[in-house]
């Protein structure tokens, strides 16, 4: 079977390089979709896929050879996919603006403007008017055959107003269904079509006519409901202002569009305005309200060199700003695609209701026609009575409330947890989480702040001058990105003589030890304890001096030559404020923490002690980290790794999910990790397991509720208390109440 990546996209999305964008017209609900999708899993070489139910479009990603061989398997499945303007091989929509944009998505809004007249799923003014009135016109029908003479002129009356309610509220239903029937396919619009011509075929017009009228209303309210989930994200997260106030060449300040804003561009805002796009202070000092993007409430001071992201809030002075990212690859951005990719990848519950509605439509059509034909014969039914009871059966068979129950539930899990700056990438990562036993946490920069500072310098050899010694560190600690490396330079910045900084030549990283360079043709080595004793350079004073640093939490990082060592360095890391609480969290929860880290262990067994994990281990390589996810894997079961989602990349791809910490403004961590941490606070891990919890809790209670009221009504249909209406009017109850129940989760908070 392929496997397609697929996204719920929004109204706006462009038609990328490689996408070709087709409008189906009787494609809008999540059953086509599901079509559609079964339907291309056959076809090898297709990217992704991204559905718009709103606008019934989809665009496929595909190499152009590709293309014919979709088509062909979507017209097989029953549907007439055409090229929407702006796609290769449409027509031209429009011309083109001076800065590249067309006219695409005007002429897809009139476009669907000038179809929302046709389906109760769009267009929800008009949509609602119509279904009232084709309400009314099938509660008419059924006041005449209830209350009127049995006369001819009557009953004309009767079958023009059931006419007409099926006309204005199911004409594209009993197309689609009549469709779906000649391709051989058992979905819900054929079940409604045979059932509605089957009620006229024994004269029971007023129940087909309430039947009809009822279940358009029922999609109209799921459509929207449905819609109110997939776009809840985008109502949080889309506050970035389309306009920018832009630094000129000549020093003057132009409201520019933030789309046409470059990088390096140079950007003010005023107080109380929001961020049109990512960038780094120049001048100003100010609070900044992140929450829309890492789920913080608490501003957080900015100033020169300090990030900011599009979508959050100044709040108390003027700053400027360099453009770092464009708008459409801004941090906001990429939040939202990583959101929408999200919501289209099927979860474990989702592909199990699936699964089990493709059997279950056909078995129950099938009963029903049993029930027709074969009741008669061994219970003594009239014809009439077994063929409406077999209508009956079919309209409970609908599946709408069990289909809809899950989609409606982890999309608004998912939107819940971006707006607590957790970006879970898949309703699979969402579901799996409450069934992690163990997790694994990195120490720098995920247990503690990742921000270092040198806290000893000491020289071993005192015949070289402490300047010269601290130019040669500083020199190595420069070309390195690892946080110590980083604290070393920074800190020894006050002991360097201009004089003293050294090129370096050669310079190479090794792994789990440090880094190597050749400076003044001298091959020099800045690392730790394991790189020293490897090449043989420890001492007992040595020795000595490494062990009370490390009892006191404190990295050691040595400066040697060829000849020896020459000096030594303690940096000092502290743990995240959120890091005890956290852990206490994950344990209550019934999940054992556990620190993984490559700083010595000494060092390891402090700061693990300090955030309150039992068991930490140290000087641990790649590999050794690979090898103990394997084995709490072994000990406890399903086991979360929590690193930055690079330097830990083995043991992430190992973990049964893995967590990356500050994804904010890190693209690297957005794509390595399944779940990425917006904000760095430790206790969104304990928040996305007891999510993942309730979410579970709150699928399965859709799925009882879903199917217990089916079962109650087939016993009452069997039994004759149950009419076809009554069927479709529990059916519509049943379906609000689960996508009820989904949205509660839209409001979960902290806790």
């Amino acid at each position: 079977m392929n496997k397609i990546a697929s996204v719920n996209a929004s109204p706006d999305t462009d038609t990328a390089a490689g996408a070709t964008r087709y409008r189906i017209a009787t494609m809008d609900c999540a059953v086509e979709e599901s079509e559609i999708r079964r339907a291309l899993d056959r076809v090898s070489g297709i990217a992704s896929l991204r559905f718009d139910l709103g606008q019934r479009t989809l665009t496929l990603t595909a190499a152009s050879e590709v293309l014919p061989a979709a088509v062909q398997a979507m017209r097989r499945a029953g549907f007439d996919p055409q090229l929407a303007a702006g796609s290769p091989g449409a027509a031209p929509s429009g011309a083109v603006h001076a800065h590249g944009h067309d006219h695409d998505h005007d002429h897809d809004a009139h476009e669907h403007d000038a179809h929302e007249h046709d389906h109760p799923h769009t267009g929800l003014g008009s949509g609602i008017a119509r279904l009232v009135l084709a309400l009314a016109l099938a509660i008419g029908a059924e006041a005449l055959a209830f209350l009127a003479p049995e006369t001819l002129p009557f009953k004309a009356a009767g079958m023009a107003l059931a006419l007409a309610a099926i006309a204005l509220a199911g004409l594209d239903t009993y197309k689609k269904g009549l469709s779906a029937l000649i391709h051989g396919r058992l979905n819900i619009s054929a079940l409604m079509t045979v059932a509605v011509t089957g009620a006229f075929v024994i004269g029971q017009w007023p129940e087909a006519a309430m039947v009809m009228a009822l279940y358009a209303l029922a999609e109209l309210i799921e459509a929207r409901s449905v819609e109110r989930a997939r776009n809840a994200i985008q109502g949080v997260l889309a506050l970035a202002p389309e306009q920018a106030e832009v630094k000129q060449s000549d020093g003057t300040w132009a409201q520019v569009t933030a789309s046409d804003v470059a990088i390096e561009a140079i950007v003010r805002i005023r107080p109380g305005e929001r961020v049109p796009l990512d960038g780094m202070v120049t001048a100003g000092s100010s609070a900044i309200n992140q929450a829309p993007v890492t789920g913080e409430s608490i501003p957080a001071d900015k100033t020169v060199g300090d990030p900011v992201f599009a979508g959050t809030i100044n709040e108390t002075a003027a700053l400027e700003f360099r453009v770092t990212a464009l708008a459409s690859n801004s941090t906001l951005a990429r939040i939202i695609h990583a959101v929408e990719e999200a919501q289209g990848a099927r979860a474990p519950t989702q592909r199990f209701v699936d699964r089990f509605a493709a059997v279950y439509t056909p078995a129950v059509f099938v009963l029903a026609l049993a029930v027709a034909l074969l009741t008669p014969w061994a219970m003594g039914w009239t014809w009439f009575d077994a063929a409406y009871k077999a209508l009956v059966l079919l309209v409970i068979a609908c599946p709408c409330a069990l289909i809809i129950s899950t989609p409606v539930t982890v999309v608004s899990a998912l939107a819940a947890a971006a707006r607590r700056g957790i970006l879970i990438k898949g309703g699979i990562h969402l579901e799996e989480a409450r069934n992690l036993k163990a997790i694994a946490f990195d120490k720098t920069g995920t247990v503690t702040e990742g921000k270092p500072t040198l806290v000893a310098f000491v020289a071993v050899d005192s015949v070289a001058g402490k300047s010269r010694l601290a130019g040669l560190a500083a020199s190595l600690a420069g070309r390195s990105d690892h946080p110590v490396s980083k604290a070393i330079a920074a800190g020894l910045r006050g002991e360097v003589i201009d004089t003293e900084a050294q090129e370096v030549d050669e310079f190479v990283a090794l792994p789990g030890r440090g880094v190597q360079g050749r400076i003044n043709g001298q091959v020099l080595v800045l690392g730790n304890h394991r790189l020293v004793e490897e090449r043989k350079q420890c001492s007992p004073a040595l020795e000595a001096q490494l062990r009370a640093f490390e009892a006191a939490g404190r990295t050691v990082t040595l400066l040697a030559g060829e000849a020896g060592m020459l000096a030594l360095f303690a940096v000092a890391d502290t743990i995240r404020p959120s890091a005890r609480c956290a852990v206490a969290e994950l344990k209550a929860l019934g999940v054992t923490p556990v620190m993984l880290t490559g700083d010595n262990e000494a060092t390891a067994q402090a700061i693990a002690k300090e955030a309150g994990i039992d068991e930490a281990s140290g000087n641990l390589l790649p590999e050794d980290k690979l090898a103990a996810i394997k084995g709490l894997q072994a000990r406890h079961g399903a086991t979360a790794m929590t690193g930055d989602g690079i330097n830990d990349a083995p043991a992430l791809a190992q973990a049964d999910i893995g967590f990356a910490m500050g994804g904010a403004g890190t693209h690297t961590a957005m794509e390595a990790a399944d779940v990425v941490i917006m904000n760095d606070n430790l206790s969104r891990i304990p928040e996305t397991i007891r999510l993942s919890r309730r979410t579970h809790a709150v699928l399965w209670q859709n799925i009882s509720l879903a199917l217990g009221i089916k079962v109650v009504f087939l016993v009452l249909a069997v039994f004759g208390y149950a009419s076809m209406w009554m069927a479709v009017f529990a059916d519509m109850g049943a379906s609000l109440l689960v996508v009820a129940n989904g949205l509660r989760l839209l409001r979960t908070t902290a806790g």
